[in-house]
């Protein structure tokens, strides 16, 4: 289990030449995220999504708070902890000059992985996201979906415990995020605990099992995608959210 505990995250932030200020990208965050959920992280772009999901993955610290992982915290385990933690970011960069077949050869070679266990691992994740046809082409050649086809499937070769996926959908066909859309619904499945952040509303109502509304860095709403839209008497997320900010969306 993922458990964020009243958790902060402060910036300096330059106004002037002569003059910076404190800002809070995150604002008293509490959560909890279990195995066989899909948790998602739903805001407008700026919302602290995420900030919240590097401090979760390790590779920020919280300003305030507290975030554990099985019990286990960054401070003391942080080693074990990213041993079973996938993370996906908009940010991540491939290698350019090889090929998503030798992408997985070398992510499984580093997670201790051999020979035939590690072969067939590579082939078999291939195929679950239908990277067939571009396997062995260069990383630098691949479409925008293909390339993001590659980043997720690198994420599976160590058979993770925690998905940490951030907008792993944004700008792709319709092809390419329904692979990664079943990717997640299938990992759900086999338990595993997912954190989907992603702006789509009406993506995230159909995988999520929990929903964390947040923004201008603070959690608006927490429930399933029906207990939210009960409590804020709309028919979809994107209504509940603009009910909740007090705004419009004409």
């Amino acid at each position: 289990m993922i458990e964020v505990k009243n958790v902060y995250k402060k910036f300096k932030k330059q106004i002037s030449k002569k003059e910076t200020i404190d800002f809070y990208a995150d604002s008293n965050i509490s959560f909890t995220a279990s195995p066989g959920e899909v948790v998602g992280i739903l805001g407008p772009n700026g919302a602290g999504k995420t900030t919240l999901l590097r401090m979760i993955a390790g590779i920020m610290t919280p300003t305030k708070g507290e975030i554990l992982v099985d019990e286990r915290s960054h401070k003391k385990d942080s080693i074990s902890i990213k041993k079973d933690i996938a993370f996906l970011t908009g940010n991540t960069k491939l290698y350019k000059d090889i090929s998503p077949y030798e992408l997985l050869k070398m992510c499984g070679e580093y997670y201790g992985l051999k020979d035939q266990e590690l072969e067939k691992k590579v082939k078999n994740i291939i195929k679950k996201f239908d990277m067939e046809t571009f396997a062995h082409q260069r990383i630098e050649t691949l479409s925008t979906g293909q390339y993001q086809r590659t980043s997720i499937a690198r994420c599976l070769i160590n058979d993770p415990k925690y998905y940490i996926l951030d907008e792993p959908t944004s700008g792709l066909d319709i092809i390419s995020s329904k692979v990664i859309l079943d990717c997640v619904k299938e990992e759900k499945a086999n338990n595993k605990c997912i954190l989907y952040s992603t702006h789509y509303m009406e993506e995230a109502e159909n995988i999520c099992d929990k929903i964390v509304m947040i923004n201008k860095g603070k959690v608006i709403a927490t429930g399933s995608p029906k207990e939210i839209k009960k409590n804020t008497d709309t028919t979809n997320l994107r209504d509940a959210f603009f009910a909740l900010i007090g705004g419009d969306h004409e």
